[in-house]
Order: structure tokens, then C-alpha cells, then sequence
């Protein structure tokens, strides 16, 4: 194991020597790439530190215990050597899960995208339930939330809804969210008391920036159009919506959430990014999932991931398996407990898959 991080303390010692290279610091793109790596890898040069720090700990009380004649000399260095050796053992788990490859976009901002599925009004009110969930959830991280796009429902709720999340390691995070949510609940239209189920998609993509795409204007086509529903005077006055196409892909982004014109050209251009940043991204997935037999993160958005039952106060993820009865504290977006179980079923993953 040592020979492995020392490896990889002297690749991080040479991205430090090129990022002090004056041309790499006027190439903005190779540094903004540099630096991430180098982000990313001193985790992992901190615990290499303390490891070789240990295992030089372990070889003086070893070294002790074989030359020193004082017994009480040769006690305290039994013990202590005792104690290194479960912490050694301790820090290799540690740094051997470290080591695998995580997934590249982790560290990202993401973008969510909630829409209604089945169940006509009531999972346009289940939707708008899941993102008030998620708006508190990332409320109490301290992350930054920022509405993309919004059509709302015709008795409440959203029949789609896109956000920003910028923080921490926000996309490593909610990624776990991907899928269907299903809901059993009465609705409040029905009046027989009859419990229905209703689902709406989530989608988490890792945000793209400048960086992971490059999008040549002739390749975008650009329509703008008045906005339409609620927003006061400019509404169906001034051509402030924009709809955005990429010839190549076909992709459409629409958007007409602000008054500006400027605004809702950058949104658009943030969702169409990321929107063609995610269709080379699932191949990654793809190519992940042919490996894992249980896949806890896929970002397959076909796949029901969670069933939210209000009579019974349960929620079930049914990855993992895993039950909790506390539905109204979950849906106020206590939902980390969750979280940490999925990421404990994927890096179990990720440790047999290394070990295979």
C-alpha cells in the first residue's frame, strides 16, 4: 500500500510544479483541470502522511520490543504497538476505499429536475411535495438554491420543476435521488377515503461548465417569444422568453422564468450544457452498471427508487431495502440518514468490485 501512495504523492508533487508554470497559469482551462486533480488528490495525501507516520510508529515500538532490555521500556512499547496495529488496520480500510476511482463528477454543482408522472393532479402536488423536501433538505447543508424553470400544476404543486444546487459536493450527494418516487396516499379530491398512487421522476445531473462542453454558436439555434402566465407587465409584451435548439443533438431548453432576456439565455445555456454533458455522461453509467449487479446511484430515471406511504408513515428505498416511519420528518427534508445508508451500499459496491 505504501508503494501505491507514494506513487501518488509524487504525481500530486508534479501537478503542484506545472501549476506554477506561468504558460499552464495563463491557460485557463489546463489550470481550472490542474487544480481539480489536485483538489481531489490531498485527501488522500493527508492519510498518506498519517500512515507512514504510523508505520513508522509501528517499526520504532517494533524495533524496541526486539533490542530493549528494560521491561518496563518493552511494556509501554507492547501497548502502543497494540494500539497502532488496530489503527492500522483502521486506516487501511480507510485509504484502500479512498483509492478506488470515485466518480469523476462528484464534486459538482448539480442541476434536479422534478416532473409529475402518473397520477394526473396529485403528482403534480406529490412533485412540488418533493421539492419543497429537497429545497429544506439543501437549505440545512447551507448550499445555494437557484430556480431554473417552473410550470406549475393546475390545483397546486409543479408539473416540472428545474433548480440549481451549488455547495460542497452537492452532485455526490443528491445523485442518490435519481429515479422514480412513488407515493400512496388519499387524495385530497377523493372522497371515499380510497388511498392512490401516484409517482413523479427526479432527475440529478451533474452541472457542466465551460470546461466539460464546448458548444459552437453555429451550433445553436436561438428563438425568442413572450413569456406566458403570471408576471406582471412585460408579460406578452416583450420577447424576453428564450428556447434554445442544438442542431446537433436536437436538444430543446426553453425558458422564460425572468423579465430578461440576458437572464433566461444564461439559464438556458446552463441546462443545455448540462443536458449534452449527460448524454456522454450515461455512457459512463452505463459502462459502471455492466460491471455492479445492484447499482445504488445509476441515474436510471426509469428505475422506482422509493415509495413514500402516508397511512402507514413509512418510506421505503427499495435499493437498499432500507424502511424509516418518520414520513412528515423525512418530507421536511431530514433525509441525510437515508443518504449515508445508500453511500455506505455503493462504496461496499465499489470495495467488491475493486477486491473482483
Amino acid at each position: 500500500m505504501l508503494d501505491k501512495l507514494e506513487a501518488i504523492y509524487l504525481r500530486f508533487l508534479d501537478l503542484e510544479k506545472q501549476m506554477a508554470q506561468p504558460d499552464v497559469m495563463s491557460d485557463m482551462k489546463s489550470f481550472v483541470k490542474l487544480n481539480k486533480d489536485y483538489k481531489e488528490l490531498q485527501p488522500i495525501i493527508a492519510a498518506y502522511k498519517d500512515y507512514k507516520t504510523l508505520m513508522n510508529g509501528i517499526e520504532t515500538a517494533r524495533t524496541i520490543l526486539n533490542e530493549e532490555k528494560d521491561p518496563e521500556l518493552r511494556e509501554f512499547a507492547r501497548e502502543e504497538l497494540d494500539t497502532m496495529l488496530v489503527k492500522q488496520e483502521k486506516m487501511e480500510e480507510d485509504i484502500r476505499l479512498m483509492l478506488i476511482p470515485a466518480d469523476p463528477q462528484d464534486g459538482k454543482n448539480a442541476v434536479v429536475e422534478i416532473r409529475a408522472g402518473t397520477g394526473g393532479d396529485e403528482a403534480s402536488l406529490f412533485a412540488g411535495d418533493l421539492y419543497r423536501m429537497y429545497i429544506r433538505f439543501c437549505e440545512n447543508k447551507g448550499w445555494k438554491i437557484e430556480p431554473v424553470s417552473v410550470t406549475e400544476g393546475t390545483v397546486g404543486g409543479f408539473k416540472e420543476v428545474i433548480f440549481e444546487v451549488r455547495g460542497e459536493g452537492v452532485y455526490g450527494i443528491m445523485k442518490y435521488e435519481s429515479g422514480v418516487h412513488r407515493v400512496q396516499r388519499v387524495p385530497a379530491t377523493e372522497t371515499q377515503g380510497r388511498v392512490h398512487t401516484s409517482a413523479a421522476t427526479v432527475a440529478v445531473l451533474p452541472e457542466a461548465d465551460e470546461f466539460d462542453v464546448d458548444i459552437k454558436p453555429n451550433d445553436i439555434r436561438k428563438d425568442t417569444y413572450c413569456s406566458s402566465g403570471p408576471g406582471g407587465q412585460s408579460v406578452n409584451t416583450t420577447y424576453s422568453a428564450v428556447r434554445l435548439t442544438h442542431i446537433p443533438t436536437g436538444i430543446v431548453v426553453a425558458i422564460q422564468d425572468e423579465k430578461s432576456q440576458i437572464k433566461n439565455f444564461e439559464k438556458a445555456m446552463t441546462v443545455l450544457r448540462t443536458r449534452i454533458f449527460e448524454m456522454e455522461y450515461q455512457k459512463y453509467l452505463d459502462d459502471i452498471s455492466k460491471k455492479r449487479k445492484t447499482m445504488v446511484s445509476s441515474g436510471d430515471r426509469s428505475a422506482k427508487i422509493r415509495t413514500y406511504n402516508y397511512p402507514q408513515s413509512r418510506v421505503t428505498d427499495h435499493r437498499i431495502n432500507m424502511t424509516v416511519y418518520n414520513l412528515p420528518v423525512f418530507m421536511d427534508g431530514d433525509i441525510q440518514e437515508m443518504i449515508n445508508e445508500l453511500q455506505l451500499a455503493e462504496n461496499a459496491e465499489r470495495l467488491k468490485e475493486a477486491v473482483e
